[in-house]
């Protein structure tokens, strides 16, 4: 009986999805929003960050290998968004994000030469193309692609110290390329849209030590973030 009941229920919330999401009778939300030419909003969301290192001798990575910890950092953002037609916006999304990531390096023996905090607060600005599905109902797929740069506020490319004295330095600006998926939810008042993209970066963000033969950065060819964001948008 128990299992009867549930193929019952299951049954039923199936039906109550299937009528909300493919119901062609369904009143729809927003019905003029998508005609719009500019449409503004902002965004709240999370960040993954993380380095792909090249080395110089890949023979003697076992000496040099770098450990990348990455840690979970907070995004918030506008959106400008121009209408091209009704499969194409171009956006525009500057925000502000903060992250950290940790490098730890082998050959050492005290946690304060071993370890290497790189801590990050960009002003990220992508610029991105958005190909979007035919509107079903309330909701509608797309998947976006594009490039962006930042600026790295916390950035210490020009301070003179180095690893030498526990400062692993990385460059102001990077560039990158971004691909993403999402799916834009039209409620009653506004449109909600969550989104996964990821960022590759194209520009290396290494700052060599002063010293050519440093154990830090000395068979390091580049660094170049990549990460993951999670955003939730309101328009």
């Amino acid at each position: 009986m128990k299992k009867l009941i549930l193929l019952l229920a299951f049954g039923l919330l199936a039906q109550s999805i299937q009528a909300q999401l493919f119901s062609r009778e369904r009143l729809s939300n927003l019905e003029t929003f998508d005609n719009r030419f500019l449409t503004w909003g902002y965004f709240l969301g999370f960040n993954n960050y993380d380095f792909k290192i090249e080395y110089n001798d890949e023979r003697g990575r076992e000496l040099t290998d770098v450990i990348v910890e990455p840690s979970t950092g907070f995004n918030v953002g506008l959106i400008g968004d121009m209408r091209i037609n009704n499969y194409i916006n171009l956006r525009l999304e500057p925000g502000l994000y903060f992250t950290q990531r940790n490098l730890r390096f082998p050959g050492f023996t005290e946690e304060q030469d071993i370890l290497r905090e790189v801590k990050s607060t960009y002003i990220h600005i992508p610029l991105l193309v958005k190909f979007s599905t035919k509107r079903l109902n309330n909701w509608k797929p797309f998947i976006v692609g594009g490039v962006s740069t930042s600026l790295n506020l916390s950035s210490n490319e020009n301070n003179p110290e180095d690893n030498e004295e526990g400062q692993f330095r990385t460059t102001r600006y990077t560039n990158y390329y971004e691909l993403g998926v999402g799916i834009d939810f039209y409620l009653y008042f506004f449109k909600f849209t969550p989104s996964i993209r990821g960022v590759f970066a194209m520009s290396d963000e290494l700052v060599p030590d002063d010293n050519p033969n440093s154990p830090y950065t000395g068979n390091l060819n580049s660094i170049n973030s990549r990460g993951v964001f999670i955003n939730f948008t309101f328009q």
